[in-house]
């Protein structure tokens, strides 16, 4: 059962009646199961594309049973609704020959394929770049692996923590003085999906202009390293090995988290003259503002620690209601330091209706994070459920493939569908 706070969320307010979709007739067959390429293909299915998934028929994509699962839509858990919005579930057995004829059937009048099995088991399926772009010269096959399809480390498995762990991303995490941890949050799989929609709708405007379709590869440890940001160029200009700073900035000061009276809040002073509004506006402090030191951000970094104390004792004389409003005034960026549960309920996410209800066939509604994305003119498509396994099977063969119900039974009894 869903929790019942979830009602207090407003209703999807549908989008404009006839607006466009931005990727309006584009298809996508999608065999990418877990988090990296799925969240890609959700974003193209938002934009408007008809994502086909690909599904083992019975439990289908091991995500579907990730917890919490509602005991009234098995194989329907959290995580998997949240990456799979706006597709359209056809449950094949591709160890059939039937079912790879269909599948190759369907993918002789798509856009893009979509896949993230282990390297080599799409090639023995019949299903690999070549034998594709043989039959539909203007597919795009976008392949998510670990390492790369090629090379010394292809074979090799991988997901998120992983590649958090071997890019570096981890010995960033946390305190000087224990290990590097990981980001629970999975943002190497939730990057490298948004890197698989950016890559595919660079290789669509290249087919507009050449008429060809392009093989796309993307790698979880490629991306990792990019997660990393700058400090990859910090070191290898200095020479010198990235520290874990907790909570604060090695680049600037003060940048960390304080305490008010009542909250903790979040509070980055990037440059000089944040630092000047802070001291002047904020913490009625010209004196501050005016030491050589302190008005310096070098002088700030070799004194932080005063300073952060100086600027604690402040800040637990008040409550962050009225902290919090001095900082707007004053144009200083901070933030309340939050759960995810109040971050979702908070005046900001509401004010952007993050979250919203959508309809559900079973369990009449679910709440649904949109993307970030806002368009003028081609609104994202309507939210619509993370679909059950096999749950537009005869729909799609008999829209896409010309299928009627006797043709579809005998496909069945053939072990070919779910």
């Amino acid at each position: 059962m869903i929790d019942s706070g979830v009602a207090n969320f407003p209703a999807h307010v549908p989008r404009p009646e006839g607006a466009p979709l931005a990727l309006e007739g584009v298809s996508v067959i999608d065999f990418s199961h877990f988090l990296a390429g799925p969240v890609g293909t959700m974003i193209l299915a938002d934009m408007g594309a008809d994502v086909v998934k690909i599904e083992p028929p019975g439990r289908g994509d091991e995500f579907r049973h990730y917890p919490p699962v509602p005991e009234e839509t098995p194989g329907q858990g959290a995580p998997y609704m949240w990456a799979n919005r706006n597709k359209r579930s056809l449950a094949i057995n591709l160890k059939t020959p039937q079912g790879l004829e269909l599948v190759k059937a369907l993918i002789a009048k798509a856009d893009i394929v979509c896949e993230n099995f282990s390297t080599g088991v799409m090639d023995r399926l019949g299903l690999g770049y070549e034998a594709l772009e043989a039959v539909n010269p203007g597919l795009i096959y976008c392949s998510v692996s670990a390492y790369g399809r090629d090379g010394a480390f292809k074979d090799r498995l991988g997901f998120d923590p992983i590649a958090q762990a071997e890019s570096g991303f981890m010995s960033l995490n946390g305190y000087p003085d224990r290990e590097g941890v990981r980001t629970l949050s999975p943002v190497m799989d939730i990057s490298t999906g948004m890197m698989v929609c950016n890559a595919i709708l660079g290789a669509l405007l290249a087919r507009a202009r050449t008429g060809r379709g392009q093989r796309i590869e993307l790698a979880l440890i490629d991306n990792a390293v990019l997660m990393t940001g700058y400090v990859p160029l910090q070191h290898l200009y200095s020479g010198s090995a990235p520290q874990r700073h907790g909570n604060i900035s090695p680049d600037t000061c003060p940048s960390g988290v304080f305490m008010s009276q009542d909250k903790p809040f979040y509070l980055n002073c990037g440059n000089d003259k944040i630092f000047q509004r802070l001291a002047r506006q904020v913490l009625d402090r010209p004196d501050l503002a005016d030491d050589p030191v302190y008005a310096d951000r070098n002088g700030r970094m070799a004194r932080r620690a005063q300073l952060f104390e100086l600027m604690n004792d402040m800040f637990s004389k008040q409550l962050w209601s009225f902290w919090q409003a001095r900082m707007r005034d004053a144009q200083v960026p901070c933030g309340e330091v939050r759960s995810v549960g109040d971050a979702l309920r908070s005046p900001e996410a509401r004010e952007r209706q993050l979250v919203t209800r959508i309809e559900h066939p079973v369990l009449g509604w679910i709440p649904n994070v949109r993307l970030p994305i806002r368009y003028s003119d081609t609104p994202l498509a309507d939210p619509r459920p993370a679909p059950a396994v096999g749950q537009h099977t005869d729909e799609l063969l008999s829209e896409l493939l010309g299928y009627d119900a006797p043709g579809i039974a005998s496909l069945r009894a053939s072990g070919a569908l779910g």
